[in-house]
């Protein structure tokens, strides 16, 4: 690193206060040398150049008012030979509106800027030196440009990181909300299994031993799939290989309906319509639909029996899970579950209908989700 990059690098830890400070008094400084140089240095130069001085001591909070005052006492400084070919004031002025003024105020600056150079030099016939102060002045302006598409650039990177953030934040947030509607439906349908076999329990061991075997074996096969679901709805919390299992979609109903039958609930699956392949995803929503709906029937309706139809339509799926029971009014059958159902319905883009069965019979979950 170069003395001057050092020198540059210490500066830019400076308060910008004391960098303003300090130009300020380098510019007056210069304003008294070259009046004293061209023996010109009367009473009224150091108190103009005071003048253009303090303005540049708020150039940053004050852009146009520091630059035109700065103007309007360089214009006599110059005509009264303290200022030199090159007014230090006025660039830095020029370089700071070029910087930091909205476009309006830049083009009334620069105009300005243009007139005051031109006032400047032709009274004394310095016709020659308008090129070397033209370009001095290009140059500061130039400068200043660049610091204003440096300081966007920095503006736009950092809008961009916090909305990105906000983005990922809101994405965390939809994944927290996806593996809590994960967990219910997991723990809400396996727990009931597994609470009403074992209650079951007891009285088949004494009535009917082979019965009761086979109690306890749904008991620890239901408890050991709900694991395997919990492993896998938690799998993106790890870093870690999980179970390549896949989630349960359509194809799993089957099984599940069996499991409820197994519970004590006469369960039948019906489906109309030509099936077809369904994105993974909205194969999950399909079942977790049907999960909860039966979930609930068990643990809350007190029904007999229940049916789950499957209607496949040319551009969806129609869910309709129904039983005998009590109906809308049964208690406990308004928590998360329904909340949950909603949720996923809403995010696959269908519709879903909850409410009493045909007749005012017991109670109907209907969902709607589009294929394409």
């Amino acid at each position: 690193m170069s003395a001057f990059e050092r020198v540059a690098e210490r500066v830019r830890g400076w308060p910008p206060v004391a960098v303003d400070a300090g130009i300020a008094g380098v510019c007056w400084v210069n304003a008294l040398i070259q009046a004293a140089v061209n023996e010109r240095l009367v009473w009224w130069i150091p108190l103009v150049a005071a003048v253009a001085s303090a303005g540049l001591m708020v150039r940053r909070r004050f852009p146009f008012e520091a630059t035109i005052v700065v103007g309007a006492t360089t214009v006599p400084l110059a005509w009264g030979d303290a200022m030199g070919d090159l007014p230090p004031a006025q660039l830095v002025a020029t370089y700071t509106f070029a910087a930091l003024c909205p476009p309006l105020e830049r083009l009334i600056l620069s105009v300005g800027t243009v007139c005051g150079i031109v006032a400047s030099i032709l009274p004394d016939e310095k016709v020659l030196n308008l090129g070397l102060v033209g370009i001095a002045f290009t140059a500061a302006y130039a400068l200043g440009t660049g610091a204003r598409a440096r300081r966007d650039r920095i503006a736009m990177l950092e809008e961009r990181a916090a909305r990105l953030a906000e983005e990922q934040d809101a994405a965390a947030t939809r994944e927290r909300e996806r593996i809590a509607r994960e967990m219910h439906d997991i723990l809400a349908h396996s727990m009931s299994m597994v609470v009403i076999q074992a209650e079951a329990g007891p009285v088949a061991v004494r009535s009917d031993p082979a019965k009761a075997e086979e109690v306890f074996d749904t008991i620890s096969e239901t408890a050991r799939e709900a694991l395997a679901q919990l492993r896998r709805a938690l799998g993106v919390l790890r870093s870690e290989e999980v179970s390549r299992r896949p989630a349960p979609g359509l194809a799993a109903l089957p099984a599940l309906v069996d499991d409820v039958r197994r519970a004590g609930l006469a369960v039948t699956l019906e489906e109309a319509g030509e099936r077809r392949d369904v994105p993974s995803d909205l194969g999950v929503t399909a079942y977790r639909i049907v999960q909860e709906a039966l979930t609930n029937t068990v643990k809350h309706a007190e029904a007999g029996s229940a049916r789950v139809r499957l209607s496949w339509r040319d551009r969806g799926l129609r869910l309709e899970i129904s039983d005998d029971g009590r109906g809308p009014g049964a208690p406990g059958g308004g928590g998360h579950g329904l909340v949950g159902m909603r949720e996923r319905v809403a995010a696959a883009g269908g519709e879903l209908e909850t409410g009493a069965g045909s007749g005012g019979t017991g109670y109907r979950v209907a969902a709607t989700l589009p294929l394409d």
